[in-house]
């Protein structure tokens, strides 16, 4: 798979944390959103806890995701979404896919995995 959003400036990316269950359809979205990484912060969306839903129809085609950002500010808000979405769409069986920008709850550092926090030096 071909790493969606790569600037090329971060050097010591985080590692992608495990994803349970990585071969359910489920788990190949969420392994494709892990391509994804923020411009300043060398974590994948998914483990700065920045999406909050993945929604899957009963036919497995189409997904919806509610995510939000770091700060209402991010000079990437326009990307960023259209850059999970665009991850989703290389999942094999998934056609259509639509993603949600909320601002409630409010993102918190606390809501990064652990792997993240660990590399980071937040615990």
């Amino acid at each position: 798979m071909v790493r969606i959003y790569d600037s090329g400036e971060q050097k010591n990316r985080v590692p992608p944390s495990e994803t349970p269950e990585p071969h359910s359809l489920r788990g190949r979205v969420i392994d494709a959103i892990k391509f994804v990484y923020d411009p300043e912060i060398p974590v994948n969306l998914y483990d700065l806890g920045l999406i909050y839903a993945i929604e899957i129809d009963e036919a497995g085609r189409s997904t919806r995701i509610r995510m939000t950002l770091t700060s209402p500010a991010c000079p990437e808000a326009q990307t960023l979404p259209n850059l999970v979405r665009e991850a989703v769409l290389t999942v094999e069986g998934i056609d259509n896919a639509s993603v949600e920008l909320v601002w409630e709850p409010r993102w918190a550092k606390e809501m990064m995995c652990d792997e993240a926090k660990l590399y980071l030096g937040l615990i």
